[in-house]
This record gives structure tokens, sequence and C-alpha cells, in this order.
């Protein structure tokens, strides 16, 4: 019996065919209005759903101040620094303010003078301590002599602020073009600072803690202006900056030296009376009889009786 054997398959099959996906009938166009509409749905997802920017974070204003001074490495642990250091704490702790005491050495500067130094460590200040409502830099040739006046009251008080602002005022004396704002409030004021013979003082400043402030600084201590060659470093750089940016410049009142930075002597500016909030010994020196040492001696008694007293 024969059986019939099964039929061979062709060797020459029909080509395969792949099923066709139907995004190859979508037009690049369609696909891009497609994805466009996924980003618009994700987006809204995500705002929806709680992580939306809320705005700057509240400043509590605890510490209300914090006294900043930066001492060149070469006071570093003298019994100038420490008499220094003792002015500021004593005056802090009588007003529950916070101190933060830094070492020009503690910052890299990329070869600029050490005086820029001021710039960052206001900056540290309020990194250490976000919820302080106002940074006081003072520098390490001056003693706070007055502990009966508060920063809050005394310089940033609104009306106290109203009366000392110098409004359409240059900004370099006494010719500069640019003048302080005419219109501005208290309420807009967000760094307070003095002039002496020469223009801007930077040896005493108030800056109001926030989001500008942060803006501010961080523009002061670019790279750009502490490479540049001025003559009196920061100070001929914040000169700049505050002349060339509206910015700042809306936010800047000008008050008189005495307010916040007699000197020592009337040689440089506005001289120290009793009852100013602070002495600066202007262009003291290293040694000699008009050593910064011998400057903070000659207040050392009053200030001291003065905090004594007021206890």
């Amino acid at each position: 019996m024969h059986y019939a054997y099964p039929p061979r398959k062709d060797s020459h099959p029909a080509p395969f065919k792949p099923r066709r996906s139907p995004l190859r009938f979508i037009r690049r166009s369609q696909l891009k209005t497609i994805v466009l509409f996924g980003l618009v749905i994700l987006g809204l997802i995500w705002l929806f759903s709680g992580s939306k920017y809320k705005g700057p974070r509240p400043i509590t204003g605890k510490p209300p101040v914090v006294v900043v001074t930066v001492f060149d490495d070469k006071y570093d642990n003298t019994a100038y620094s420490q008499h220094i250091k003792d002015n500021r704490i004593q005056y802090a702790e009588k007003h529950g303010y916070g101190t933060f005491i830094a070492k020009a050495g503690d910052y890299e500067l990329s070869g600029a003078p050490a005086s820029w130094s001021k710039v960052v460590a206001m900056r540290h200040a309020m990194a250490r301590f976000p919820n302080c409502k106002y940074v006081w830099y003072i520098d390490q040739h001056a003693l706070i002599m007055n502990p009966g006046s508060k920063v809050e009251e005394h310089v940033m008080g609104a009306k106290r602020l109203e009366e000392m602002m110098l409004k359409d005022h240059p900004i370099v004396p006494p010719e500069s073009i640019i003048k302080t704002f005419s219109y501005l409030k208290a309420s807009d004021v967000n760094l307070v600072i003095t002039q002496d013979k020469d223009g801007l003082a930077t040896t005493s400043v108030v800056v109001r803690n926030g989001e500008w402030a942060k803006f501010f600084l961080d523009t002061w201590f670019d790279p750009m202006y502490r490479s540049y060659n001025f003559q009196k470093a920061e100070t001929h750089a914040l000169e700049h900056i505050v002349q060339w940016h509206p910015t700042i410049l809306s936010k800047l009142a000008i008050v008189p030296q005495r307010a916040i930075n007699a000197y020592s002597t009337v040689d440089y500016g506005a001289q120290y009376k009793d009852g100013d909030i602070a002495v600066v010994f202007a262009q003291c020196s290293g040694t000699g009889t008009k050593s910064c040492a011998n400057e903070a001696e000659r207040y050392s008694q009053q200030w001291r009786a003065s905090f004594g007293a007021d206890h």
C-alpha cells in the first residue's frame, strides 16, 4: 500500500510583511501637538499638586539684627580684636541680636583686596541667620558707643528713616548726575549707607534681609567688579553699581554720616559726638600714635562705662 506524501512547502515563501504601526500614519506636526499637550497636562498636575511656588520664605525677625565684623588676619587673636569683639558681643546681648565675627582669610577673594571680605561676610551672615531682619556691618576699626540705640528703631524705624533720608541727593557729591530717588519711602528701603568727604562710605552699612539683599550682595561681589582696579576696591565698585543699576538705587537710602558712621577725626568726614551710635577710626594705622589700637583705647573707658550704666 502506498501512502501519499504530504505536499512539500514552497522553497520560496512569500516575503514577511510586518504590521504597520498606527504611529506611522501620524504626521510629524500631529506628533508635536500631542507632545506639547502632554507637557501641558503634566504642568497642570504639578501646579495643582501643592508643589507650586509660594513666594519668598517669610522672615520671622529672630534675631532682629545680626552685627557683622570682619578682621584682617593680622589682627586675629590680638588684644585689639578681643576689645572690638567684646564691644560687639555686649551690644548684641543687650538687644537679643546675633553676632557674626569672621576673618578675611576665611573667604576666597581671587586676589582682590581683603576689604572685599565684608561683602561675602554679610551674605554668609544671612545664611547663618536666615530669620534675622537686618544685617549691620560695622568695620573692625570701630566701636559701638550708644548701647541704647537699636538698629531697627534708630536706623530702620519708618519715622526715623523718613526724617533722615537724603532725597534727590548726589550719589557721589558734589556734582554726580545720579541722585537718590526723590519719591522713595522708608518702606521701600533695603540698604542704608552714608557718605564721607570722598563719596559713599562702606565702614558701616545696614541691609534688610531678604531676596533683594541676596541679589544685591551677589551683584556687588561679582568677580568682574573684584577684578577691576578700583582705587578704593569695594567702595568704588559699589558707587559704580548704584549709579548703573536702578534696581539697586531704587532701594538705597543715604543718611547723614553721624547716624551710623561718625568718624573719630573731622579730617575725613562728620566727627563723632556723644550720643552717636558708633565711632569709626577713619584712616587709623597699624602702628604709631595714630594706630587703630590707640584710637580704640581713647573710647574704651567711655563705651564700657556707657554699657555698664545702661544695665
